[in-house]
């Protein structure tokens, strides 16, 4: 994804309770008319468009009802119906900070800032990872042996502690609140001690 280059002003389809990670994958069905242009505008151009939690009740107004942070994705696939609604999977490439929302298009558009993940030293990266695993791999012990193999194939993809700290918040973390909190942490650390907890409290008791 660090070769694809991010645009500054971008469409950003507003969903309530909803949230993309950078390398998660959301599946949407297009059908609204200002969202198919937007989706049309954005296939014969680079591919990307954003997706915006909706926190507040009046979407023509993203500016006091969309959260400030989002993520921008790539539409990896897409369909079109015959009745013009399409289907599509938008994969998650980068967070993202809607700076300023633009009225130049019916559909919700932005200046957009990508939000880049803190670092962590080698050291301190290795035994998030492993600590991150092993919680992973402890709240999957109940789960058939192909859904553990599966996640730890996707984090051996997802290579950093950001990554796999987004990869993870995709799979496991449900809560909306929660998600939205995820996506606007920025530092690694704070995601990887929330998400290590969060497992260890979902696995198996020790007691």
């Amino acid at each position: 994804m660090s070769s694809l280059t991010i645009p500054e002003k971008c469409g950003v389809m507003l969903l309530p309770d909803s949230v993309l990670f950078p390398h998660g994958a959301m599946p949407l069905r297009i059908f609204e008319p200002r969202y198919r242009q937007m989706l049309e505008e954005a296939v014969e151009g680079d591919c990307m468009f954003c997706i915006g939690n909706l926190i507040g009740s009046n979407d023509s107004d993203p500016e006091t009802s969309c959260a400030p942070i989002g993520a921008i994705g790539l539409i990896r696939a897409s369909r079109e119906a015959k009745d013009g609604t399409s289907n599509l999977l938008l994969h998650g490439v980068i967070r993202v900070q809607f700076k300023k929302w633009l009225r130049e298009k019916p559909y919700p558009y932005a200046e957009i800032r990508p939000v880049m993940d803190t670092t962590l030293d080698s050291q301190e990266e290795a035994s998030y990872l492993d600590r991150l695993r092993k919680s992973m791999n402890r709240a999957l012990s109940g789960f058939p042996s192909e859904v553990n193999e599966q996640m730890n194939k996707i984090l051996d993809q997802a290579g950093d502690s950001g990554s796999c700290a987004d990869a993870v918040a995709q799979q496991f973390i449900h809560d909306p609140n929660d998600r939205q909190r995820l996506l606007e942490t920025s530092e690694v650390r704070k995601r990887m001690d929330f998400l290590i907890q969060f497992l260890n409290k979902a696995g198996p008791s020790t007691s």
